[in-house]
């Protein structure tokens, strides 16, 4: 089978994710350079599988991968992430922060115009920043909540001042997900929340949005203006609405798509598909984009408010057995809230809990809670996440292995939308599995599942009665620290804390998979692939 030249030797198969991590990192750069290396060709249609139709197009409002895998070629943020340096300026070409930490300064490129000509100026970047991120977007809302003003001395520089100190690292990793600039002369004077450009974007990226057939396609076109001379390579972008996923890997062999992405094929399909010739299954490319399997706790219970029955829940479950065998060996076992793909953030230093039924065993009878005459201890009741076949298929495991070590477990099931409020604003339950996203800094959506005082209602959020106030200070220290190594190192702290008090238990680390005919370029070169822009994404002859 001839592979890739530019996935710089990512096939994998069947391999483990636990090495693919390390390989994928030290081979994301050298796949980069393989990819110039080569004589990229122009023209051409790309034909992928797109899983939902979102009912909002706008990543400026909506910061989620599935908004992302559309718009991102559309709609360009201020920097994305890189393989080789970390972070690269997209609209910005450079930024810096004041040492008291009021001010970030970002330095806007030049010869940027809007899809309908009109330049692209820092009043658009005042303008998405204070009044489309700050109090409309999902993630924006809690990383500008103290940005107070943004002031444009000149059409090249945007000076945001904060109320309070505000890390430079922190805004740094937010950028590729909360920074999408909006243009504000189509934007100004609307209800932006109901403008229609939210499902037809105009941007300044190296795709146009052409058309959408709901039910059947969404139709990305080549932006003749684009700034970068000669890209993108392709003339158009069509994603094919195909929700089933036995469709999509008979759609990948037939050729009516050449790519799927964010694990659309299932897992069993893949290693069949690895070896048919002129496919590739890809692992690397969302390095960015790490997701948890957790256990979630409610701390109201007695029995779990004990740290040795949730430390005897942590040895009855055996991690690699999701690894292996839920996730097929596309995932890690996890050994806290950061994932080991973090490398400025991520520590191994930490209390871990590995399988072992037997010390659980002795930790519950330790709590008080010996078997009863029915060899049960006492029951709970477990509610798994619906919106992953690998959340629901852990709740099945950790049925089984808690009742072996005399816990009897009950699933409880729901949709989506029952599911949120039984577990986020009712607290009707008494674990659950969940499924967290690191989103590159433990300050965007990490240290809110540790820290206390949350109101009721907050989805993805700490809502399971843990509420210590040294965890609450450290959290809070972190957020307002301004040095870049003190900052890390009390997010070590943080990691080692959580894994002492196990208010919730990670199981396992997971990122997705493209799955590609060989004839598509450019793959999976940045640890955002799917969500970026893809102006450097071609097709060979």
């Amino acid at each position: 089978m001839q592979g890739n030249a530019d996935r710089g030797g990512r096939r994998a198969g069947g391999m483990r994710a636990a090495a693919l991590v390390a390989a994928t990192l030290a081979a994301g750069f050298a796949s980069a350079e393989a990819v110039v290396a080569q004589e990229a060709r122009t023209g051409g249609r790309l034909t992928v599988a797109a899983d939902t139709e979102p009912r909002n197009l706008n990543p400026a409002i909506v910061a989620s991968n599935g908004v992302f895998f559309v718009a991102s070629k559309v709609v360009e943020p201020l920097a994305e992430m890189d393989y080789a340096s970390g972070l690269r300026g997209v609209l910005a070409t450079g930024w810096e922060g004041s040492a008291d930490g009021h001010t970030i300064t970002f330095h806007l490129r030049e010869g940027v115009t809007w899809s309908d000509g009109t330049p692209f100026t820092s009043a658009d970047v005042a303008f998405s920043a204070m009044q489309v991120w700050k109090p409309l977007q999902n993630l924006g809302r809690t990383i500008f909540a103290d940005l107070e003003a943004v002031e444009t001395p000149d059409a090249r520089t945007a000076v945001f001042r904060f109320a309070r100190p505000t890390p430079l690292q922190l805004i740094e990793n937010a950028l590729p997900v909360v920074s999408a600039v909006l243009p504000r002369h189509l934007y100004e004077g609307t209800d932006i929340a109901k403008n229609p450009l939210n499902t037809a974007p105009v941007g300044t990226g190296p795709f146009l949005f052409a058309e959408h057939r709901p039910g059947e396609f969404y139709r990305l076109a080549r932006n003749p203006a684009y700034r970068d001379a000669g890209k993108p390579y392709l003339d158009e972008i069509v994603y094919r609405v195909l929700p089933d996923a036995a469709s999509k890997a008979a759609a990948l062999e037939t050729g009516d798509i050449q790519l799927t992405a964010f694990s659309a094929v299932p897992l069993t399909d893949l290693a069949r598909l690895d070896a048919i010739d002129g496919i590739s299954v890809i692992p690397g490319g969302y390095e960015g984009i790490t997701y948890h399997i957790t256990l979630e706790i409610n701390h109201r219970r007695a029995e779990l408010a004990n740290p040795l029955v949730r430390q005897a829940l942590a040895h009855a479950i055996d991690r690699n057995f999701i690894v292996d065998v839920i996730f097929l060996g596309y995932a890690t076992a996890s050994t806290g809230p950061v994932p080991s793909t973090a490398r400025d953030f991520y520590t191994a230093d930490v209390p871990t809990y590995p399988f072992d039924p037997e010390r659980a065993e002795r930790l519950l009878d330790e709590a008080g809670y010996p078997r009863g005459a029915d060899g049960t201890r006492f029951a709970l009741r477990l509610r798994p996440a619906p919106w992953f076949q690998m959340t629901r298929a852990t709740g099945d495991y950790v049925r089984q292995a808690l009742q072996k070590v005399g816990i009897a477990v009950e699933l409880v099931t729901a949709d989506s939308g029952a599911h949120t409020a039984a577990v986020y604003t009712d607290h009707d339950f008494d674990l659950a599995i969940g499924s967290p996203v690191w989103r590159n800094d433990p300050a965007i959506s990490t240290t809110i599942l540790f820290q206390g005082g949350l109101p009721a209602g907050v989805p993805f959020s700490n809502q399971y009665g843990y509420d210590d106030p040294a965890m609450n200070a450290l959290i809070a220290a972190a957020a307002a620290e301004l040095d870049r190594d003190k900052r890390i190192a009390l997010y070590r702290e943080f990691q080692r804390k959580a894994e002492t008090d196990l208010p919730i238990i990670h199981l396992v680390d997971f990122t997705f998979i493209t799955v590609a005919r060989d004839e598509v370029k450019g793959v999976a070169n940045n640890p955002r692939w799917a969500t970026s822009s893809w102006a450097d994404t071609w097709i060979a002859r």
